[in-house]
């Protein structure tokens, strides 16, 4: 979480900063996701993050992004997660629509597929963009907490 938020904060994509510190960009990926890093990865993206290496160490990462990343800010990553997901559907959804529709493809079975589609698009940006708290990580906590019996 700590190297999304220095990223996003520097205005990077995962691809630029994959060239900047000398990796792949599925490494960074990899490391965006929570999977640890080598040293040699964790020297260059210190060097090009402009932060100490031992912010980046994978010594305990728990507490140590918990330290860094404040409650809103993990929450807001998460919302920002989320709606560039939604809006990387509906760009697919609009562009396989444009295709199928300009060929003619006039099937109606074709027309409940992509109104199915759709449909499920709506749902999810209306869970992207928290209109509706369906699977929440709000409703994640309060399942956690009957779960333990008390409050986290």
């Amino acid at each position: 979480m700590l190297v999304r938020k220095l990223r996003l904060k520097n205005g990077w994509s995962q691809a630029q900063l994959a060239e900047m510190a000398g990796v792949t960009t599925r490494t960074i990926q990899r490391i965006e996701r929570g999977h640890p890093a080598s040293m040699e990865t964790n020297k260059a993206l210190a060097a090009v993050l402009e932060v100490d290496l031992s912010q980046l160490q994978p010594e305990d990462d728990t507490m140590k992004d918990d330290a860094i990343l404040q409650h809103d800010e993990q929450r807001a990553l998460q919302y920002a997660k989320r709606v560039k997901s939604f809006y990387e559907g509906l760009i697919t959804y609009l562009v396989m629509a444009a295709v199928f529709f300009y060929f003619g493809y006039d099937e109606p079975l074709l027309y409940w597929v992509f109104g199915g589609i759709g449909l499920g698009l709506v749902v999810q940006g209306l869970i992207a963009f928290e209109k509706i708290s369906f699977l929440s990580p709000g409703w994640e906590k309060r399942l956690v907490e009957r779960k333990l019996g008390r409050k986290l």
